[in-house]
């Protein structure tokens, strides 16, 4: 199991006392390996960040994402297995990326290179583009992310 010193009571409440039903749900990539290794990530205490494209959000007509919000976080077969908390939220050009958002990201990046190289995959990646409904998506130094810093709060 993870570092447990990583995970934070949520103040005020019993474990019984969380109403998942209620949280909105964090899904990490798509369903398989990839989620589940990102949720391992999250669940060993690697993995405290995460980036969207500023365009998903405006796609889903959603709001950012605010400070403090709790979620739950569930794996391929859609069963939660811990709840977050937000702690910080931004929003920046993908050229702006630090190395430590990188190395936040858990999966063993070294400095911001990897991580977009990873990141433009992914983005420009077929399943991506059929999410986004647009078939020439592509990223450059001025795309919008949306930047996350998150904590576990509860295991599940």
């Amino acid at each position: 199991m993870g570092n447990h010193s990583e995970t934070e009571d949520i103040a005020g409440t019993q474990d019984d006392a969380i109403d998942l039903a209620s949280l909105e749900r964090d899904e990490y990539g798509f369903p398989g390996p990839m989620r589940d290794s990102l949720v391992e990530s999250i669940l060993e205490g690697r993995k405290t960040r995460t980036t969207s494209l500023l365009a998903e959000y405006q796609h889903d007509h959603e709001p950012l994402p605010q400070v403090g919000k709790l979620a739950v976080v569930v794996d391929s077969e859609d069963k939660p297995v811990c709840v977050t908390r937000l702690m910080e939220v931004e929003v920046c050009k993908i050229s702006d990326i630090t190395d430590e958002h990188a190395r936040g990201e858990g999966e063993d990046y070294d400095d911001v290179a990897g991580w977009r190289k990873a990141h433009e995959q992914f983005w420009e990646s077929d399943e991506f583009r059929e999410e986004m409904g647009d078939p020439n998506f592509k990223i450059n130094d001025d795309t919008e992310v949306v930047c996350e810093r998150f904590s576990v709060v509860k295991r599940l």
